[in-house]
């Protein structure tokens, strides 16, 4: 092999991340950021203009901002309508990637925290492949019950942000993900949430240069299903006051 062809295969894979700002997007992202074949250029999430929050995790989007400057990484946002479409969802998302190719010539690999749903997994690998893009999965086979309790172990701090009770009940929004939490799940409930039975919001943990404080705030059932709590940020006084047990 030639000086040119080594150097090429040593160098790095550029990789953005795809985040949703929860617990299997952090732990893939921790996978990431711990092999030295990857280097994490940046994240990339879909947001809804109209609630100014996460599409379907129902954070708001200060949060997300606080999340993205806490790891230390540039933060793309693909912005959609409150109904979007398939089609609208996609010409946002390719809206995204461009302005991803023109930040990072170098990148076309997306990274995903999916587990184990083969369908959502194709319906990625041909929406990228159109796009001139592919997709990588660290995460994907895992036994979820060892991820969940792994993410708790590793001393992250996730709140349940929305909850689908037509698969859990809606009580357990706002509830923070932890073991207490896992014991608690239904035998029919994935521990990650991989069929969307819950979504979650990550504001502490090893990968955090600083932690997010908030608390529970409101909670909305949206289209009859869908129990969202609102997280709300606390400012430096209350944080500290928080901290203190005051």
């Amino acid at each position: 092999m030639t000086g040119a062809g080594q150097a090429e295969r040593a160098r790095p894979q550029p990789v953005v991340v795809s985040w949703s700002g929860g617990k299997d997007s952090t732990l893939m992202l921790e996978r990431l950021l711990h092999d030295e074949h990857v280097v994490v250029r940046a994240l990339l999430t879909t947001v809804s203009t109209v609630y100014d929050r996460v599409s379907i995790h129902g954070v708001r989007r200060s949060i997300l901002r606080a999340q993205a400057a806490s790891l230390g990484l540039p933060l793309y946002e693909v912005a959609l309508g409150a109904h979007s479409s398939n089609d609208d969802y996609e010409a946002a998302f390719r809206r995204g990637l461009r302005t991803l190719e023109a930040a990072y010539p170098d990148t076309r690999v997306m990274a995903f925290g999916d587990l184990f749903l083969e369908d959502v997994r194709a319906y990625r690998e041909a929406l990228l492949a159109r796009l001139g893009w592919r997709g990588v999965y660290p995460l994907w086979g895992e036994d979820t019950a060892a991820l969940a309790r792994t993410f708790v172990r590793r001393g992250y701090v996730a709140t349940l942000t929305c909850v689908d009770t037509q698969q859990l009940d809606g009580a357990f929004t706002g509830r923070r993900y932890d073991d207490a939490l896992l014991d608690a799940l239904p035998a029919a409930v994935d521990p990650c949430g991989e069929r969307g039975e819950f979504h979650s919001c990550v504001t502490d943990g090893p990968l955090f240069a600083q932690p997010i404080a908030v608390v529970p705030g409101e909670r909305v059932l949206r289209d009859e299903r869908f129990q969202y709590c609102d997280l709300v940020e606390l400012g430096p006084e209350r944080s500290g006051s928080a901290a203190s047990g005051a």
